[in-house]
């Protein structure tokens, strides 16, 4: 059941808060639009950028995600804590990720023609653990967070 919530989150939004160090150490928190495969989450960022200068450096990576909030009963969220690759457009293992990236309607958001796929790198976040949040779970018993981890641990 807790697998199923947290697949769920993932796939019903797509905005994370993704939180990267600095060279100084000081925290960097940034949203990204991404897109989920599994319980992995990957976007699309220039090598050049901050977050990506900070993942090279140090590929730990924490990434909240929020489900839009109605109340307090209704709180709803994963925090995913896991390690960040980045992989370019002609890595074989990207086909995978951008087979499930809907790169099209951003596209045509741009004015972009769709006939041309991105070249962009795509960062992927692989959880060592995630915390989920639902305080509906109160409902039937359950604590209002629980942890995930990919070994069943």
């Amino acid at each position: 059941m807790l697998e199923e919530r947290i697949l769920n989150l993932l796939s019903t939004n797509n905005v994370a808060v993704l939180a990267t160090v600095n060279a100084d150490g000081s925290p960097a928190a940034t949203p990204v639009r991404y897109y989920s495969l599994g319980f992995e989450i990957f976007y699309t960022s220039w090598n050049a950028s901050v977050k990506s200068r900070n993942l090279r450096r140090d590929p730990r990576v924490s990434a909240g995600i929020v489900a839009p909030l109605v109340g307090q009963a209704s709180s709803r969220g994963a925090q995913i804590f896991g390690t960040a690759r980045t992989l370019e457009r002609v890595d074989p293992e990207a086909d995978r990720y951008w087979e499930a990236f809907r790169w099209q309607s951003d596209h045509a958001e741009r004015g972009r023609p769709l006939d041309e796929p991105p070249m962009d790198p795509l960062t992927v976040i692989t959880p060592h653990r995630i915390l989920y949040t639902d305080h509906w779970l109160r409902r039937t018993g359950h604590h209002p967070r629980q942890t995930w981890r990919p070994d069943g641990a």
